[in-house]
């Protein structure tokens, strides 16, 4: 009997998803644990593994489509001795709800900016078959520092495995994906691999291996714009965003904080880092970000009152400091969280954040890796930004937004010297906690910066 594919729920909080690619044809033999499917959801496009071995006999809901209900039937999967034969008399109708791929958007006659309403699906109806959930992949393995890279794995079909944003890149580059060796793990190609190959010189080849022809000059655009459709991620973003900044009543506190000592503290600790025998590589290699974390933790710790959330008829105070830290991505924002920051170092709080970061960017989080939180921390000092503002991540009631660090002049005394400053803005719901709570915390935090000794102890 046909096994049933259904709609996967990546996160407790999923209803519906988007269907945005399968990486199988009808056809193709599917082993456990293959990856069948690019599902994207309201945080990320994740890949989707195989649960059950066969072969896939039906595309029931073709890729693009949007609106895919949870447990909605996607797919049919023939099992061992079986044929097409077995799929006769089966109907699609009540099995998966009515739906219809995503059209590319027509041309406006003007630049009008347009709100994106969300998308609706139907119902999913019984089925006779056994229904079995795809299940989501699980978190790989971190492989040795000394390994080598190994050559890309293959599911016994020259399928490459290679991440959704290495695919994109190679494609969009002209780079034959099988002549390239993955350094992820077992094998995979990974964003890494395409930059070096870009910077190594690699030639851009056709799908037969040979070089392709310089490309010709594009032609001029016949509009002046492009419409680009909005994804699932940037639709729920721009949602939260807007009901956050038209319904939260906020205000803003604004605080420079020297850290020439936090400076030289992240150089002893960096310097004191055990190193590999083999490579020579630090274990770890904190950042400034990281002591920005552990500084915002302690902060929390020392003035409780804003590690809080906003629960209509209550203020709800947390018992635990979990950070949650944004993290920008091809096409959306997330924020992983570290967890009981607080009671952590800054080598370990330096080595989770390095991993939910690059799953982040890969789009393979756990949704308990990112759903929760109490305090949020938005850093673009790496990107020269002085000073900024960021907008509060509901339900929590405050938000910190760094800024880079520079030289600058400061008066002591009668005297002007030279020290790195950097400006933090701290974003509060005025509705959990005032200008007071928000200034003692904004003061606790710059003690704890300008003081790293205080938060290392």
């Amino acid at each position: 009997m046909p096994i049933n594919i259904l709609m996967p729920a990546l996160s407790p909080t999923m209803e519906e998803g988007k269907l945005a690619k399968w990486l199988k044809k009808v056809g193709d033999k599917v082993s456990a644990g293959d990856v069948i499917a690019e599902i994207e959801t309201d945080k990320a496009t994740m890949e989707v593994e195989s649960a059950d071995e066969g072969v896939l006999g039906k595309i029931i809901v073709p890729e693009g489509t949007e609106g895919v209900k949870v447990n909605a039937l996607i797919g049919l999967l023939l099992e061992e001795g079986e044929d097409k034969k077995s799929l006769e008399g089966f109907k699609a109708e009540g099995s998966a709800p009515a739906l219809k791929p995503v059209e590319a958007p027509k041309p406006a006659p003007a630049p009008v900016a347009a709100a994106a309403s969300a998308p609706a699906g139907g119902e999913t109806g019984a089925s006779s078959a056994p229904a079995r959930q795809l299940a989501p992949p699980p978190s790989a393995a971190v492989a040795p520092a000394a390994a080598s890279p190994a050559p890309p794995r293959t599911n016994g079909h020259d399928r490459v495995f290679v991440s959704p944003l290495a695919r994109r890149m190679a494609k969009q580059a002209g780079i034959e994906l099988g002549a390239l060796k993955g350094s992820g793990p077992h094998g995979r190609i990974v964003k890494a691999d395409i930059e070096s190959a870009l910077s190594g010189g690699v030639p851009a080849t056709t799908a037969a291996g040979v070089r392709a022809p310089a490309p010709a000059a594009p032609p001029r655009p016949t509009t002046p714009y492009t419409d680009v459709p909005m994804s699932t991620v940037r639709k729920v973003i721009a949602q939260r965003m807007t009901q956050a900044h038209t319904t939260i009543p906020v205000f803003y506190l604004t605080v420079d904080c020297e850290i020439d000592r936090l400076l030289a503290a992240r150089t002893e600790i960096n310097d004191a880092a055990p190193k590999d025998k083999k490579t020579k590589e630090p274990a770890y290699k904190v950042s400034v970000n990281d002591l920005v974390i552990k500084a915002a933790a302690c902060a929390l710790r020392a003035v409780p009152a804003v590690n809080a959330q906003w629960a209509e008829s209550v203020i709800r105070q947390l018992n635990t400091v979990d950070i949650s830290v944004a993290v920008a991505y091809e096409g959306g924002l997330i924020t992983p969280i570290i967890f009981d920051a607080d009671k952590k170092g800054v080598a370990q709080i330096a080595a989770e954040m390095k991993g939910l970061a690059e799953r982040a960017r890969a789009g393979r989080l756990k949704p308990e890796e990112y759903q929760g939180g109490g305090f949020s921390i938005s850093n673009l000092g790496m990107y020269g930004m002085k000073h900024f503002t960021a907008v509060i991540n509901p339900p929590q009631a405050c938000i910190l937004a760094v800024g880079s660090g520079e030289k600058r002049p400061i008066a002591r005394g009668d005297k002007f010297e030279i020290a790195t400053i950097m400006t933090v803005t701290l974003t509060c719901d005025h509705r959990v906690a005032d200008g007071a709570t928000g200034a003692t915390w904004l003061q606790a935090f710059k003690g704890f910066i300008e003081k790293p000794a205080t938060m290392l102890a």
